[in-house]
């Protein structure tokens, strides 16, 4: 399955909203994964049109996750981004040409629709089962449990 980069950006920005203490502008998060601005905002708005974050307007405005990080899950992220359309879509290869089968013989998908179906359903599903907040946890333990709060302290610039 591939998935566009937009993904990796929507989930990386997911996983330090949760250490935000305040709303976080999109050029802020832009900025902190050295990625467009523009770029970013075009996730981000994805996001929030699934409504697993939200535009807080005003001068300390920005992004927040809509929910806890333990019910937004990385299958969520994916269809926001990417959007809810099988990886693979069979077009009937079986019909066509010289030999191909008629349609009444073709009442069942073939063996290659069905094992599609089956890698589909298992990669959703293996999608479903991994949180945000699953994701947070990984952080914490493969860079240390301080690299989250640093981000959040980052995010959050004194005003001045």
């Amino acid at each position: 399955m591939k998935l566009s980069g937009g993904v990796e950006w929507a989930l990386h920005c997911c996983v330090v909203l949760t250490a935000a203490s305040e709303p976080v502008p999109a050029a802020r998060l832009a900025l902190l994964h050295d990625v467009s601005a523009s770029y970013l905002a075009k996730q981000m708005q994805a996001l929030s049109r699934a409504k697993l974050v939200t535009s807080v307007q005003g001068k300390t405005g920005g992004y927040v996750l809509t929910r806890p990080a333990s019910e937004i899950t990385v299958l969520d992220v994916v269809l926001a981004v990417d959007g809810a359309d099988p990886a693979f879509v069979c077009t009937e290869i079986r019909q066509r040409g010289p030999l191909g089968a008629p349609p009444e013989k073709c009442t069942k998908p073939c063996g290659i629709a069905r094992v599609m179906a089956e890698a589909e359903t298992a990669w959703r599903a293996s999608l479903q089962g991994v949180t945000i907040a699953d994701l947070v946890g990984s952080v914490d333990r493969d860079s240390g449990p301080e690299v989250l709060p640093t981000i959040g302290t980052w995010l959050t610039p004194p005003r001045g």
